[in-house]
């Protein structure tokens, strides 16, 4: 009697244990899986669910059944296989899982061997821990693109500068004319307002990030700033050999937004336009409606293709057309004007044709 009353209180022991268990996997966000030797399910959480996309039970199914894995190469991996190669605790980062629908997700997966009973008698089994990781591994990938194109970037317009300077000053010491010397200079110069363009560019896109741009709605008087901007570039398009025309309404009125961004984000569509245009002309135009402005510039250049046109305001995106190659620039300048017209509230628009020439426009609401 005493026996099966001891028998009973460690049932009752272990019941216990197992519901706390039960319990503490149940409230973890990762999602858990344990598996017997054969790698069928015996236990697991609601976290494994919505990782899994599932919406039935997993209760006694074999794992491969419904965990489809593949490598960074595109292979099917053999779940079962992999599960029982592991004799020691084994994670990876490495491998994505493929739904039903087409889509994918990283997943970070940690496997680890263990007794599913009670002491040495315990049925071996292992423990899977799932976790979703695609949004680290696409802010990995963001931020070792982000430091690839930025060292490229950065490296060329510091060389150019630095053997101009170079220049400049051997040829100050060899006692070579001033417009000499001021050629190198200039060239050095032009460098430097590059970089600085580039490090402006960096320093909003960090600040968007973190969404932390602000901004002060005031009174912008739109046709001034437009007439302000074919003043601003009428020297780079002549430089060009380009015409710098304006297409302005004379009646537009007060505007009320974020003088800064909005200026910043027509400097962005100006200078893109006169870089990407070799021949012809650039057009800044204003328009205004009863709730806002719209600001356009058209370019005769080399256009943008319809694949392109999708990804344009992506970041870090350069066509591989080799006539936008052979310019530099990071890829940022229209992915930080893009979060500058969400900030503004501001509608942007492309229409381009391929060797024909580019519209850029934004429709800047008046603010409270």
């Amino acid at each position: 009697m005493l026996i099966d009353q001891n028998s009973s209180v460690v049932g009752e022991q272990n019941s216990v244990e197992h519901e706390r268990l039960v319990s503490l996997i149940g409230s973890m966000a990762d999602g858990v899986l344990a598996v017997d030797n054969h790698v069928k399910i015996v236990l697991y959480n609601g976290a494994v669910l919505n990782i899994l996309d599932v919406n039935t039970t997993l209760q006694d199914k074999k794992l491969k059944s419904i965990l489809h894995l593949y490598d960074s190469s595109g292979q099917a991996v053999d779940v079962n296989e992999f599960v029982r190669s592991c004799t020691t605790s084994t994670s990876t980062r490495d491998l994505l899982i493929h739904y039903a629908d087409g889509s994918k997700a990283n997943v970070y997966l940690s496997i680890a061997p263990v007794h599913l009973g009670y002491g040495e008698a315990g049925e071996q089994g292992y423990v899977i821990l799932l976790r979703d990781i695609t949004r680290e591994k696409s802010l990995e990938e963001e931020r070792d693109e982000f430091i690839s194109v930025v060292s490229h970037e950065l490296r060329t317009p510091i060389a150019i500068a630095e053997g101009n300077i170079s220049n400049a000053e051997f040829m100050a010491q060899k006692g070579m004319t001033p417009a000499q010397v001021a050629e190198a200079l200039k060239v050095a110069h032009e460098q430097v307002i590059f970089l600085g363009g580039m490090i402006n560019d960096l320093s909003t896109l960090s600040r968007a990030e973190r969404g932390t741009l602000t901004f002060d709605v005031e009174s912008i008087n739109a046709f001034e700033l437009a007439n302000e901007l074919v003043a601003t570039y009428q020297g780079d398009a002549v430089a060009k050999g380009l015409m710098l025309r304006s297409d302005i309404d004379p009646n537009l009125e007060t505007l009320k937004s974020g003088q800064l961004y909005v200026k910043e984000v027509l400097q962005n569509f100006v200078t893109n336009a006169i870089k990407y245009t070799d021949e012809g002309s650039v057009t800044i135009g204003a328009k205004s409606s009863a709730t806002g402005v719209t600001f356009t510039v058209s370019d005769t250049g080399i256009g943008i293709s319809k694949s392109d046109r999708e990804r344009v305001f992506d970041k870090f995106f350069r066509s591989e057309d080799f006539r936008t190659r052979s310019h530099s620039g990071t890829g940022l300048g229209l992915y930080v004007t893009m979060k500058l017209a969400h900030l503004l509230h501001a509608k942007v628009d492309l229409k381009s044709e391929l060797n024909k020439g580019s519209t850029f426009s934004i429709f800047v609401p008046n603010l409270k």
